[in-house]
């Protein structure tokens, strides 16, 4: 957290609890002190605004004028020996309203699927027995890259959406696109059980998030993948535990 400033409540920082200045540390204890007093919260709403009212009671209203729709579709090229792929073409079509800025848009979908490319397909972590992660920083795993960006990478915003329920008929983009880039983890799945088709494998099979070459490439059954022995559960300590079961 940030470093003391100047004044009477100045000190060390306040990551540290021995540096907890005494008016933090007044303010805490008032808090804790305090008996809880009951809240009524309002009507559930999703957006405020002209026209985005709710009547929750006849059920009328825009409950979610400022929803972002997007569709994508994507091409891989998959080495099964290594368990590598490369991302040849991404197409995706957003529908965002009428965009005040479309360069800020495109250009918060294209961040935004590449963190999903290395959310579905890189950014793998691990925790020990103990429960300490191993993966504690990018050092230790692989984020996206220049050469993870597909090599054809299109991006449309979809015409004509006028919206006349938010403010100059856009909406807030962000980082909507994140969960696009699970186009690249299906087409990798897709291009593993075609491998596995040619080689007689069994065609129903678990491939978690994120496909790390190492998942691909135990997908990818062959004579090499079965000369690597099993150890039975039990029998041994291992250096991480899989948090997905």
């Amino acid at each position: 957290m940030g470093g003391a400033g100047p004044g009477p409540t100045a000190g060390p920082p306040l990551g540290c609890i021995g540096g907890l200045s005494t008016a933090f540390q007044n303010a805490f204890q008032n808090a804790v002190d305090k008996p809880l007093m009951p809240v009524g919260l309002p009507h559930p709403r999703f957006s405020g605004g002209y026209d985005t009212e709710m009547d929750w009671e006849k059920g009328e209203g825009h409950i979610a004028p400022y929803f972002i729709y997007g569709a994508a579709c994507s091409e891989i090229e998959l080495d099964c020996l290594t368990g590598g792929h490369k991302n040849l073409r991404t197409d995706i079509v957003v529908d965002i309203g009428e965009s005040i800025n479309p360069g800020i848009d495109i250009g918060q979908l294209e961040g935004a699927f590449t963190q999903g490319v290395g959310l579905f397909t890189l950014e793998e972590l691990y925790y020990s027995p103990q429960g300490d992660m191993h993966t504690l920083g990018p050092d230790k795993y692989k984020i996206p890259a220049v050469c993870d960006v597909p090599t054809e990478f299109n991006i449309s915003l979809l015409a004509s959406s006028k919206n006349p329920y938010t403010i100059y008929s856009s909406k807030g983009v962000g980082e909507t696109a994140l969960f696009l880039g699970s186009s690249v983890y299906f087409a990798i799945k897709d291009a593993v059980d075609s491998a596995r088709k040619e080689r007689g494998s069994p065609k129903i099979f678990t491939l978690n998030s994120p496909l790390t070459p190492e998942k691909i490439r135990m997908a990818c059954e062959d004579s090499l993948t079965k000369m690597i022995p099993r150890d039975k559960a039990g029998t041994f300590i291992p250096w991480s535990i899989d948090v997905t079961k």
